[in-house]
């Protein structure tokens, strides 16, 4: 038995449903030519079959909704009970995944933002240590741009119970990666903790960005204190779109994720957020046009001074 509820937001009415499994679709009613972007919430597991069949639904749905990129958050792949499991699931880009979803992105003829996924480093056999790379699947299956997380996550929050160690297992990644050209505009690419740097955020809009994406798994804790304001500020400082892909609910006795998946505009204005409890998508539409205008009316790149004016204090 299907649930169906309209939601009126600004600018957009969006249909939603839920099913007796748990999942609900976010759908927008338009009628434009502007290209549509999906942003996807999930509740991923250490049961990679099972990520990946909810992880597919999304996708085919986005595609029927005439989507042409579908964002995936961090963590898509599976999201381990422990460090030892984390370790034994992880694959390279050759593996079964990433071959799944390039098979996936061919078939539907759509392309894939696949946020947070955990490849074994070049010394695997050695060192047994991953990355956690973001990877960019164009619409005919082939891998056009793969960014491998550079902040990795080692808080220590004792009164809010969040405590991770991403380093005792991660390779941080070497470099940022051009933004890449898509459908829907070109992207930047970054993973999760990196959306509290916002250096990163405005070395890709010189190279270019349109769409800054945050694929993430955020602690219930800090996405409650942090989440939408960080995603707004970084948006409205660089004047672009940002698509935040999120995990959401509890993945095991010991980890649970705050959701919120977001998109928002150069503006700041929230264009989609899939809520805090079930899995879901939200279809937006990324109206370049609106960016040109808001980087005309308020020039803010123009204004900003050279290196040296910054680092005056040093």
């Amino acid at each position: 038995m299907l649930l169906f509820k309209t939601i009126l937001q600004p600018r957009a009415l969006y249909l939603r449903y839920q099913s007796s499994w748990g999942f609900c679709l976010i759908r927008k009613c338009r009628m434009s030519s502007v290209p549509l972007a999906a942003i996807c919430q999930v509740t991923c597991t250490p049961d990679k079959e099972a990520n990946f069949a909810a992880c597919m639904r999304l996708v085919e749905q986005a595609k029927e909704g005439g989507a042409s990129m579908v964002f995936l958050p961090e963590g898509f792949d599976y999201i381990g009970s422990n460090q030892e499991e984390t370790l034994k699931l992880s694959e390279s880009l050759l593996g079964n995944t990433i071959s799944r979803y390039t098979q996936l992105a061919r078939k539907l003829g759509i392309w894939l933002s696949l946020g947070g996924f955990h490849e074994r480093g070049e010394d695997w056999e050695t060192d047994r240590r991953i990355y956690n790379s973001h990877i960019i699947i164009n619409d005919t299956g082939s891998i056009v741009s793969v960014y491998r997380k550079g902040h990795l996550f080692d808080v220590e929050l004792t009164g809010k119970g969040v405590s991770l160690k991403e380093s005792s297992f991660t390779i941080p990644g070497h470099s940022l990666m051009p933004p890449v050209q898509t459908p829907v505009g070109k992207v930047g690419l970054g993973v999760c903790y990196d959306l509290r740097f916002p250096e990163l955020s405005l070395a890709l809009l010189r190279h270019g960005a349109e769409i800054l994406t945050y694929p993430s798994a955020f602690t219930v804790a800090t996405g409650a204190a942090h989440w939408e304001v960080l995603l707004r500020a970084r948006a409205i400082e660089s004047q672009c779109f940002v698509m935040a892909a999120a995990q959401v609910g509890c993945h095991h006795a010991k980890r649970s994720s705050y959701g919120h998946a977001l998109a928002v505009d150069p503006w700041g204005e929230v264009l989609g957020d899939c809520g805090a409890t079930e899995p879901g998508l939200a279809l937006v539409e990324i109206d370049l046009q609106k960016l040109r205008d808001t980087r005309r009316n308020m020039p803010v790149q123009q204004h900003r001074r050279d290196a040296m004016f910054y680092c005056s204090l040093d």
